[in-house]
């Protein structure tokens, strides 16, 4: 069983949540409200996400936002990968050290 690496695994993870993050952002700034709420609406399954959109966010809580879901990605991509080092099973061959 190959292992992952727990930093390179919470890095990727990170990134891809902070790509995420900053499309999401990329959408509020340059559609309409209505096309914005209707594309957001569509993501969440017919929630209605009308009452909680921000359209004043300052850009020091964008940035805030953008580091804590990097942190947050890092964290949850070195549990996963921590879970999958752990909890793989190992073969015959790989307990005697004679790897594929």
């Amino acid at each position: 069983m190959q292992t992952l690496s727990i930093k390179r695994f919470g890095f990727a993870i990170a990134s891809a949540s902070i790509v995420s993050y900053l499309g999401c952002v990329f959408v509020m700034m340059t559609v309409p409200k209505d096309v914005a709420i209707r594309f957001f609406n569509s993501l969440m399954h017919g929630v209605d996400v009308t009452t909680i959109m921000r359209w004043d966010m300052p850009i020091g809580e964008t940035i805030l936002g953008a580091v804590g879901i990097f942190v947050l990605g890092w964290l949850f991509g070195a549990l996963i990968a921590c879970g999958y080092n752990c909890c793989g099973k190992v073969t015959r061959d790989e307990r005697a050290g004679n790897r594929k």
